[in-house]
């Protein structure tokens, strides 16, 4: 890509401009400024020599730079018409100006003469052009000149106030921009970017007078530095100066003078100066400065890796003039925190579609793949995930060959990376420090998908600083954080992923069994059948096919460095005893998860002295240790049995638990009192253990538990005095069929942001609840016994959603209208409710609401203020008879949903564009819609064999 701020014009077009103009009145002056302002803005353009002015016509050579050019300025001045040579000119440009078959531009400049002059041939014009009256061509060339005054163009004396400078400015700007429209900027091999270069001049604001700078981050070879070029490309002709600065990261690292030298760039391209001396960093600070200050100025900073490369080259917003902006371009968002550059953007990887045309353009030369190869060009692109440039070096090295080729080279990726994407994506893994190398080591062969929480706790277990480690990563693009629902899961793109488990396969290609880190099936499987396991080896995950459980665990004890250990194996259907050897963990072992545990216990020889996590879920595990041996595990702070055959356990030899997850051991009787010692204790899941009854009295001295889970129990009631739980958040009690009634200070839980409690017997809730102020969910759902809501409802200033179905609630209190942060509402089965509050509009923030199955007569019409509801059910709502009409002012509806009811539906529904109707097939094609209905597939229908259907109306905007 040229490098120039305006691309030249693609196709034939030679030069961007032809100057048109008389050398004795403006080629020293006026012309010659002209000419270079242009040519500094990166516009080619063609001037007249005098060398080929001979004879008294003009030659082919210039008749074919007419031809190749794009745009012509013709300089009108008082002698113009005095010259042939300039008439036969301007006679070609409009004729080329007029010919509809090609793309040529006139623009006539005013110099120092008026449009009516040169349209009428009046003043110094009229005096210029008498010496030709006479000549036969006089009549074309006065049809020239007419025909060119009468074009938009530029005047002097009514522009800028006459200002020769500023005239010449605005004409290169508006040249520029009239330039760039028409060639978009954009390599014929770049895809997807023209969407991608608006959002990104747009964030910019060039109208607006500060100064600005703005981030663009993300991983190696993911277009940062494309895209950077394209905006620079497209934008900075309407700056006084401009700098693309290259490779900073390589630059200023390579030489002890590497940042002078960058310093030096930037003044000597924005100041057009190209004698600039720097001596040191330093004196290239206090330059800038001096030199930036008076220009407006786009400066794009491209692979920026270090504060002090910023602080050097863009050190703080007062160097520049008010309207400059400053373009960094970094893997490390803390690059861009430290420097306090608060406009940050992701560069977005390409969708399968872009993907699919680029590769295409550079495999086969056109938009999509050639005949006979979709699919192979499908497989090629899973491999590149989106990654441009892993796309254009493939798509380059495909390029002619035949499918016994492609289908070779794609196998070839399975096992042998493609180097040069490797390359460029290790440099954000070398400067890492040695714990985060460790970090993201174990993220790339292990931990990929995992919940940011699991993750977290993983590595906290084996001893590293992971909250802020998995920060470091994220800021230098190597994972991103992934937020669904209320958890965030660790993403690694493919490529980062393949790069980290090549840098642990590469120091033994041969030898997995000196890896540090373990994750194929097949050869750990081979490496502990045959006993080839070494002391080298710090991690390994794996899904257990064949191995005998006596070889796998016996195996591990031979591993002394081995501080993660993660098994997930089919059940086993028979118990298994540890009688006939002595089988060991080692003692580095810090986190171990086990899936499915096929032993009773854990050996004797197990010391476990440096455990922190212990996962064994699903387990054969009756009692912890072999023999009832009692150890202390004073270092463990996660502890999951559950699913297990656990019936006690002795908790006063774990004092340092924060988590402890109990969950459907269906054996387990009564927590001890211990339990109420466990100061660090943050959750607690004892769901499912039917034979729990109640809880320890002193259960409340857990001052920092923050979820307690006992769904599924025989819980009768809690303890009257849970309002010492002060950090409690979540509570959960589903399922809890003998639960009754909730202490009546349940409202002193103040932290309480989630109480579930649906299929419980719950009759009523205390008032008292309405003072939990930071509740944001709220279950009720299955309580067939509730029968009202307090009337204070509206006093949960923070709910966003609350489940009332199958519930006998008659009606809602009037204060419900008060949740402002509401955003769901399910109603579904209130059989004894027939309406809603007249004021349910005031719910700004409602986004789902379902009154399926429920008496309801009409909605109110102050529902269609409810700008934000996406969803609206109605299912089975027999007693309905109408819906408001003006339900398109809801214009986030996406769903309505009728199914086995016939009722009309408000022509207003034509506004809203995307609705999906889901009805009854008679219902939905008495409508006015011209969309296609389709059948709903797997739908439970509410009415004997009834179908229901589908409609998606489109709207024309």
């Amino acid at each position: 890509m040229a490098s120039s701020s305006t691309l030249p014009i693609h196709g034939s077009s030679k030069y961007d401009i032809f100057l048109s103009f008389r050398g004795k009145d403006t080629r020293k002056n006026f012309v010659d400024h002209l000419y270079h302002a242009l040519q500094r803005q990166g516009i080619y353009t063609y001037k007249e020599d005098k060398k080929i002015m001979k004879g008294k016509r003009i030659s082919d050579e210039l008749i074919r730079s007419i031809e190749d050019s794009k745009f012509y300025l013709i300089v009108f001045s008082r002698n113009y018409a005095s010259s042939s040579w300039c008439l036969d000119e301007l006679v070609k440009i409009m004729e080329c100006h007029n010919d509809k078959t090609t793309e040529h531009t006139a623009y006539p400049v005013f110099y120092d003469v008026t449009p009516t002059d040169v349209r009428h041939q009046r003043g110094d014009v009229r005096k210029a052009f008498a010496k030709h009256k006479n000549k036969e061509t006089a009549g074309k060339w006065r049809e020239a000149l007419k025909e060119a005054a009468d074009l938009a163009g530029w005047e002097l004396k009514n522009t800028a106030d006459g200002h020769e400078a500023k005239f010449i400015q605005e004409i290169v700007e508006q040249v520029s921009l009239e330039l760039c429209s028409i060639n978009c900027n954009f390599d014929e091999k770049l895809v997807g970017m023209e969407m991608r270069v608006n959002d990104l001049v747009s964030s910019l604001e060039i109208g607006i007078d500060d100064v600005r700078m703005i981030g663009i981050k993300g991983m190696g070879g993911g277009g940062k530095t494309t895209l950077a070029r394209s905006v620079f490309d497209g934008i900075s002709f309407q700056f006084e100066g401009a700098s693309f600065v290259e490779n900073v990261r390589e630059t200023s690292s390579t030489s002890l003078s590497g940042l002078k030298s960058l310093q030096c760039q930037i003044v000597s391209d924005v100041s057009d100066d190209k004698d600039i001396s720097i001596r040191g960093v330093h004196e290239g600070k206090s330059m800038m400065k001096r030199r930036m200050r008076g220009r407006k100025v786009l400066i794009v900073l491209d692979d920026v890796s270090h504060i002090n490369q910023l602080e050097a080259l863009a050190g703080e917003c007062s160097w520049f003039k008010p309207g400059s902006r400053i373009i960094i371009t970094t893997r490390d968002e803390k690059v861009l925190l430290a420097h306090k550059v608060t406009l940050i953007r992701d560069v977005n990887l390409l969708s399968n579609k872009e993907a699919i045309c680029l590769f295409s353009r550079y495999a086969f030369g056109s938009e999509i793949p050639i005949k006979d190869y979709g699919e192979l060009s499908e497989k090629v692109l899973r491999y590149a995930a989106g990654l441009p440039l892993t796309i254009k070096v493939l798509g380059s090295n495909l390029c002619g060959e035949d499918k016994p080729i492609w289908k070779d080279a794609l196998e070839r990726l399975k096992s042998i990376p493609l180097s040069e994407t490797m390359k460029i994506l290790e440099l954000s893994y070398t400067v890492l420090e040695d714990d985060h190398k460790e970090i993201f080591l174990d993220v790339a062969c292990i931990m990929k998908g995992w919940s940011k929480d699991k993750a977290i706790q993983a590595l906290e277990s084996c001893g590293f600083h992971a909250i802020s480690g998995l920060r470091v990563l994220q800021q230098k693009s190597l994972i991103t954080i992934d937020a669904r629902g209320d958890q965030e899961y660790v993403r690694m793109h493919d490529h980062i992923e393949e790069m980290g488990r090549n840098i642990v396969r590469r120091s033994h290609p041969n030898m997995p069994e000196k890896h540090s880190r373990w994750w194929k099936n097949d050869e750990i499987e081979h490496i502990l059948a045959n006993d080839l396991s070494t002391e080298e080896t710090r991690c390994v995950h794996f899904h257990i096919q064949k191995l005998d459980p006596y070889i796998l665990i016996k195996c591990f004890g031979k591993m002394k460095a081995l501080r993660f250990l993660s098994i997930v194996m089919k059940d086993c259907s028979r118990n298994l005893e540890l009688n006939t050897f002595i089988p060991s963990f080692p003692d580095a072992l810090q986190y171990l998860r086990w899936t499915n545990y096929p032993f009773r216990c854990f050996p004797k020889t197990c010391q476990a002295n440096n455990l922190v996590t212990l996962e064994m879920p699903e387990s054969k595990i009756v009692q912890l240790w072999e023999g009832g041996e009692r150890k202390l595990l004073d270092k463990l702070r996660f502890l999951d049995l559950s699913y297990s055959k656990l019936k006690t356990l002795d908790l006063d030899l774990t004092p340092n638990l924060e988590t402890l997850n109990l969950g459907n051991c269906c054996d387990l009787v009564e927590l001890t009192d211990a339990i109420s010692m466990m100061e660090h204790l943050k959750s607690l899941k004892v769901n499912g253990c039917l034979l729990l009854e109640k809880l320890p009295d002193d259960l409340c001295r857990l001052g920092c538990l923050e979820k307690l889970n006992l769904s599924s129990t025989n819980i009768k009631h809690l303890p009257d005095n849970i309002f010492m739980l002060k950090n409690l958040k979540h509570l959960k009690l589903d399922e809890c069929k003998l639960l009754e009634k909730l202490p009546e200070d349940i409202g002193e839980v103040k932290c309480l942001k989630k109480l579930s409690l649906s299929s419980t017997k719950i009759k009523r809730l205390p008032d008292s609840i309405c003072m939990l102020k930071h509740l944001r969910k709220l279950k009720l759902d299955d309580c067939e016994s509730l029968e009202k809501l307090p009337e204070d409802i509206g006093e949960l200033k923070c709910l966003e959603c609350l489940d009332l179905s199958c519930t006998k609630i008659k009606h809602l209190p009037d204060s419900i209208c008060s949740l402002k942060h509401l955003r769901d509402l399910k109603l579904y089965y209130c059989e004894s409710l027939e309406k809603l509050p007249e004021d349910i509009g005031k719910l700004k923030c409602l986004e789902f609401l379902d009154l399926s199955f429920t008496e309801i007569t009409h909605l109110p019409d102050s529902l269609c203020k409810l700008k934000y509801l996406s969803d609206l059910i109605l299912n089975c709502c027999f007693s309905l008879e109408k819906l408001p009409e003006d339900l398109g002012e809801l214009e986030y509806l996406r769903e309505l949903h009728i199914k086995g009811i016939c009722i009309d539906l408000p022509q207003s529904i034509h506004l809203l564009n995307g609705l999906c109707i889901y009805g009854s097939r008679w219902l939905l094609e008495s409508f006015d819609f011209s969309s296609e209905i389709q059948p709903l597939e797997d739908e439970e229908n509410f009415k004997g064999q009834d179908q229901y259907y589908k409609m998606l109306c489109y709207v024309e905007v």
